[in-house]
């Protein structure tokens, strides 16, 4: 996969493209839909096909104390990691600031679409806005599309029990820790990735020693304790995973992600790690000191021994019908 910053970087290296554009969070299947859209017309007029990918989210840099932004789905390296998984060939990454915020519409469209990126085809929902105050919309890019000679396309959608699949619904059904409906609108289950850091070993103190990973958002898309499933290179262990913060040690802590892995004890600072969420045990909740906290997180450890107990039951019961 190709990444670039600059259109001139891909214009050095191809002559015109079939593109789509998005924040593509979480890259669910009404995403997928759109990419394999994408791919189909980039085959057809023998061309290169490009996703541009808005980083930040324009939510996040308007964001403020007044206004939180929406919870990130994925980060930039879960996008590109899935994207790439999917076969796409190149990503622009168009960097949303105060330049990109104040350009016009049609200076959009001369010099990122036709003059930089070559377009020949441009795959868009109808309710696209861009530009200066988002005055830039559909209708508009088919009036410079005529002019300049390049085709738009609607963007095709993907519906689940009647519904449109989008990234605001897919917040929702984490958010309600429905994950066997995520991995139905994600295409597979739901996860987060990051770096083993080094923590304040609170957890080790306790009895219960803790993978601290940066969430690497702003807002969290679920909060509270869970069973989950830690990928560790290519081994998988279940684990119990607090995310949010920790309102008994400290109330203004930034968002932490914790897994608690059942069974282990290497020392894997560092290393690249992926939690994927299977059920919810509780809500994030504050405890009257460290003991009472402790307790709960022992009561935390052992209902999600025994989810991962009757779940492994249940897979065996399904092998022994198949068989």
């Amino acid at each position: 996969m190709v990444i670039f910053e600059e259109t001139e970087t891909f214009s050095a290296l191809e002559r015109g493209c079939v593109a789509t554009i998005g924040k593509f969070d979480g890259v669910h299947l009404g995403h997928q839909v759109i990419l394999q859209q994408l791919k189909e017309k980039a085959t057809r007029f023998k061309l290169p096909a490009v996703v541009i990918l808005i980083e930040p989210h324009p939510e996040e840099f308007f964001a403020d104390r007044l206004i939180e932004s929406p919870a990130r789905l994925s980060t930039f390296e879960e996008k590109i990691s899935l994207l790439e998984t999917l076969g796409i060939g190149y990503v622009y990454k168009m960097r949303f600031d105060h330049e990109l915020s104040q350009l016009r519409p049609e200076n959009y469209i001369t010099n990122i679409l036709v003059g930089g990126l070559g377009i020949h085809d441009f795959i868009v929902g109808k309710d696209f806005r861009f530009g200066h105050r988002r005055e830039g919309d559909f209708n508009l890019l088919k009036e410079y599309g005529s002019r300049y000679h390049f085709e738009v396309s609607e963007a095709k959608t993907y519906e689940h029990d009647g519904r449109r699949v989008s990234s605001t619904y897919v917040r929702e059904v984490i958010a309600g820790s429905d994950f066997e409906k995520a991995e139905k609108l994600l295409g597979r289950k739901f996860s987060m990735k990051g770096a083993v850091l080094h923590g304040k070993k609170l957890g080790a103190q306790l009895g219960f020693p803790t993978c601290n990973v940066d969430p690497r958002r702003q807002n969290l898309p679920l909060k509270g304790v869970f069973a989950a499933e830690v990928r560790i290179k290519e081994a998988v262990h279940s684990s119990v995973v607090n995310i949010g913060h920790r309102p008994t040690i400290d109330s203004d802590s930034q968002a932490l992600l914790e897994a608690h892995i059942l069974n282990f004890d290497r020392q894997i600072y560092g290393e690249e790690i992926e939690i994927t969420f299977l059920q919810k045990v509780r809500d994030e909740q504050k405890f009257d000191g460290l003991e009472a906290l402790k307790l709960q997180i022992n009561s935390d450890v052992e209902k999600t021994r025994l989810f991962f107990s009757n779940d492994h039951a249940a897979k065996s019961a399904v092998e022994i019908n198949i068989y």
